[in-house]
């Protein structure tokens, strides 16, 4: 795992993506995964991307057989430009889904690093990753339900891939999203709440600093920490490659 999360956090760090690709329950969970990267930490929109067979309407209906199509892989991820910079991380519950296959060929052809995540032993995508992951969740309740004890596998993974590899780039303080994205009334009452939790000031204080700071969370905790402007605190952050620790001078 810790050699999947630098690798994906090396390809975020020099402007590449991390690209989740999949079929069925895995690709939806990989497409579930990055759409919560941007409201969760501030990232943009391609940074981290799912790529679902059958398409994005693949979400909500079906397209049957697209998994059997490896030239649809090739295809979908064509059509995002990929490259070398990027990490392409394959989902299949099974561990040998064929639009997978094409997808981790043409992506290492590319090369960009590929990663798998399985829910069996030896499985047949495996040999296709440069960082194999394999998660044996055994026979399901209901025989061959993947969505069920491999799907919530998967989403695991997901969670401590993003999650992990976002913290690695500075993305939380602490335990604290200060990158969240304050898009609603509840998250904008979450950001002052991490403010006040992560500076231990009033949650007065917390609102006017997050004013001055456009509503943006980790710019109002270096401004509090650091004791300077929303503008110093901005070049803080600039300087330090948006990490909140190095902002404002603590190890």
């Amino acid at each position: 795992m810790g050699a999947a999360v630098e690798a994906i956090t090396e390809s975020l760090r020099h402007g590449g993506r991390l690209i989740y690709l999949g079929a069925g329950t895995s690709g939806r969970i990989g497409l579930l995964d990055a759409v919560k990267c941007p409201p969760t930490f501030g990232t943009a929109p391609e940074q981290v991307v799912g790529l679902l067979s059958g398409g994005p309407g693949a979400f909500v209906t079906a397209v049957e057989g697209a998994e059997d199509e490896p030239r649809r892989a090739v295809a979908d991820l064509d059509e995002i430009g990929l490259d070398e910079r990027d990490t392409v991380v394959g989902l299949a519950a099974s561990g040998r889904t064929l639009y997978l296959i094409g997808g981790l060929e043409h992506a290492a052809a590319k090369g960009a690093v590929t990663l798998t995540v399985a829910c069996d032993r030896d499985a047949v995508v495996t040999r296709y990753a440069d960082i194999p992951i394999e998660v044996p969740t055994g026979s399901e309740v209901l025989t061959g339900s993947t969505r069920l004890k491999a799907g919530t596998a998967e989403k695991m993974v997901c969670d401590m891939l993003s999650t992990a590899s976002m913290v690695r780039l500075g993305k939380a303080y602490g335990n604290f999203m200060v990158d969240v994205r304050a898009s609603n009334d509840k998250l904008v009452d979450r950001a002052r709440r991490i403010v006040v939790q992560a500076t231990g000031t009033t949650s007065e204080t917390a609102a006017a600093a997050l004013r001055d700071a456009g509503g943006h969370a980790k710019t109002a905790v270096v401004m509090l920490l650091a004791h300077c402007t929303a503008e110093e605190a901005a070049l803080r952050l600039s300087e330090a490659h948006g990490d909140t620790r190095t902002a404002v001078g603590r190890p």
